[in-house]
């Protein structure tokens, strides 16, 4: 065959002579962006050991329940047993929920839990005491000239996680180095880039799904060290469609996301300023407002779109995850949640001895995830 001048290829003599063209691009279409992550941004500090700890304090409770149903009478009875009846002090003034009556407590006994109070103290309208209603402690009035009180305070208490490492091997043959690539000036650069996008991605999915191991979770020589997620450290405000006054529909409705935000509130001092969810979630939040949009016939284009939920409890990013699981919705504080590596692990390029006509190495990160306060967020479950 005559020289050309052009970069050809034959598939055997008989075929014509074809010419590459061929876009100086690679295209990417795997799902590799990690919306939560970018949301949290980055942490203003680093793990300093594989077992990251961190400390949470409170403020003495100010509610209780009653766990009383042997009421003589409901109107009248002057002592009922609540669920820790240590909460309380003599003189405070406590109310039950949806209740106007306001009582005034005269007596405690802590071994059964009883307390002795006033009834339709201050003018108030006595009414019917019930099992497990809230009781909330309104304050307390302490007599003048009396003596101080008995001390009483909160422990801090100590919440762990674990760092766990990622990693990804890298290995480009010389031959590889050599050649010149289509779309690609450094083969061994361009596979460093694809690892390390694979790489953030389980990251992220590991925040949001990931469990530490119920033996020896500090890790060994056998068992491997795996961060808690967020969906794992959830326990306070974790509610599911139909179970107990949680509404039944299957579908999100703004109703059940304002409960929700309105339990996280009641909770805690949180900020819930992230929705976190899966796609058909997104549509049902985009869906709340579709019956009062209004359109006419000159409008070229249809929005149905909701990137920010704003209600009485707090203004929300609404983030899109693909990696939520199916059914399940997210209520974050991202004040309170941290994706943290371990002091000098964050995502790096560490070269391995060569052992032949090959170039390779390790994209390594460890990394473990600090959630603070669990009962300042929340997690929906159960959805359709």
């Amino acid at each position: 065959m005559s020289f050309t001048g052009k970069a050809t290829y034959t598939a055997g003599v008989t075929l014509p002579e074809v010419a590459e063209d061929i876009a100086d691009l690679v295209a990417l279409a795997s799902p590799h962006e990690t919306p939560l992550l970018d949301a949290l941004s980055d942490p203003a500090r680093s793990a300093r050991s594989t077992v990251h700890e961190w400390l949470e304090d409170a403020l003495l409770p100010n509610t209780d329940r009653v766990d009383d149903s042997t009421f003589t009478n409901a109107i009248t009875d002057t002592a009922f047993v609540v669920e820790h009846a240590d909460r309380f002090r003599m003189g405070d003034q406590i109310r039950l929920e949806g209740k106007r009556e306001v009582m005034l407590v005269t007596a405690i006994n802590t071994g059964t839990n009883t307390l002795t109070v006033t009834r339709g103290y201050g003018g108030s309208t006595a009414q019917s005491l019930a099992d497990n209603l809230v009781v909330s402690i309104i304050g307390n009035a302490s007599l003048e000239g009396d003596d101080a009180t008995a001390a009483r305070f909160t422990a801090r208490s100590r919440k762990t996680n674990y760092t766990q490492i990622f990693t990804s091997t890298v290995e480009v043959s010389g031959s590889a180095l050599a050649v010149q690539q289509v779309g690609v000036r450094d083969e061994l650069d361009y596979q460093k880039a694809q690892r390390t996008r694979e790489l953030l991605r389980d990251l992220e999915n590991s925040v949001i799904n990931g469990h530490a191991a119920t033996a020896d979770p500090q890790g060994s020589s056998t068992v491997r060290r795996t961060m808690r997620g967020i969906l794992a450290s959830l326990a306070t405000n974790a509610f599911i469609a139909g179970d107990d006054d949680f509404p039944e529909e299957t579908t999100l409705t703004e109703e059940q996301l304002n409960l929700a935000l309105r339990r996280v509130w009641e909770a805690s001092s949180g900020q819930v300023d992230l929705i976190v969810t899966g796609g058909l979630q997104k549509r049902a939040i985009n869906g709340f407002g579709q019956s009062t949009r209004k359109f006419d016939s000159g409008d070229a284009s249809y929005k149905n779109l909701v990137n920010v939920y704003e209600s009485d409890y707090g203004i929300c990013r609404v983030v899109l995850s693909r990696w939520m699981p199916a059914g399940t919705i997210l209520l974050l504080d991202s004040s309170r949640i941290d994706v943290v590596p371990l002091a000098g692990r964050s995502f790096h390029y560490k070269p391995l001895a060569s052992t032949g006509d090959r170039e390779g190495g390790q994209v390594i990160g460890e990394y473990t995830m600090e959630l603070r306060n669990e009962n300042a967020h929340g997690v929906i479950r159960g959805l359709s």
